[in-house]
């Protein structure tokens, strides 16, 4: 739907769903979206405000000019690049919808893996505490935090509004009361605290400095850098925290971290330098090394 296409069309020649949905999706692929059909229904149905399956049962409706003002908009800024997430404000994690904006990290399908780990090492009903760094928009925090309900968690992040929006969505999902957002570096935020924790979760910022160019648009443009790049080989805030582990984590205590594949060999090395052993690597999904946990047992 371009804007001369739009404009010299009325509500009465016929701009109904159905007719939106295919010119969209045709347009969505021309500009090499991946899933441009997909993403054609997402953001129709943010423009009308209404649930994504209510566009077919309404397939021969005609949309209102606000409406079409609207997606006209959405369209030509994700044929941009946009990210598909920030346009609509929301990206499903783990079965949970969380909101998402410019200052955090959009919630990654890989991610679920961690949390998988971390929940197999979390015990269902005993106290613990948990501390995370770089909590983005809370869905680590938060999911862990739901399916453990008698854990505590402490989460830090660098970005002031990365932990708005961690906090509203603790809010929304009715955890907002087990969880600590934290302004700071790693673990930096908790090392006055005498309480030690019992597991420590990161997924950091991993990508090395010199694959900035090699990244989608919607990353590489759009993505808060912070969150993304971590030095030369992408390790940097990796070390910042196991440089604290040894103050924080409790002896028997774990660790896990979301990685690069080709990082995963290293931070094993890594992990066993800083006394931690029943080191693993996990898969994600698609059969990729993408998770490295350990338990800390330093050295008496």
């Amino acid at each position: 739907m371009s804007s001369a296409a739009a404009s010299s069309n009325s509500d009465t020649d016929g701009w109904t769903i159905q007719r939106i949905l295919e010119w969209t999706t045709g347009f969505l692929r021309q500009k090499g979206i991946e899933s441009p059909r997909v993403e054609a229904e997402l953001l129709l149905a943010f423009a009308r405000k209404c649930p994504r399956i209510r566009l077919y049962t309404d397939f021969q409706t005609l949309l209102t000019e606000h409406e079409r003002s609207t997606m006209r908009e959405l369209v030509q800024r994700r044929a941009r690049r946009e990210p598909l997430a920030y346009l609509i404000g929301s990206r499903e994690f783990y079965g949970r919808s969380f909101e998402v904006g410019p200052a955090v990290l959009i919630p990654r399908p890989e991610t679920e893996t961690l949390v998988d780990v971390c929940l197999e090492l979390i015990p269902q009903s005993t106290s613990i505490r948990i501390g995370e760094v770089g909590a983005g928009s809370g869905c680590i925090s938060i999911s862990l935090a739901l399916q453990r309900p008698a854990a505590n968690i402490a989460a830090s992040d660098i970005s002031e509004q990365a932990l708005q929006i961690a906090q509203r969505n603790a809010q929304k999902h009715g955890v907002a009361d087990r969880i600590h957002f934290a302004h700071g570096s790693a673990l930096q935020p908790f090392l006055n605290d005498p309480e030690l924790l019992d597991g420590i979760v990161s997924n950091p910022p991993y990508i090395r400095d010199d694959e900035k160019d090699s990244l989608a648009p919607e990353i590489r443009d759009h993505e808060p850098p912070q969150a993304l790049y971590a030095g030369t080989d992408g390790l940097d805030v990796v070390r910042l925290i196991l440089n604290h582990t040894p103050q924080k984590l409790k002896p028997g205590g774990f660790i896990a971290f979301e990685l690069d594949p080709s990082q995963c060999p290293q931070v094993c090395q890594m992990l066993l330098d800083c006394g931690c052993t029943d080191i693993q690597t996990h898969t994600d999904l698609a059969g990729l090394s993408r998770v490295v946990s350990a338990r800390f047992q330093p050295a008496s």
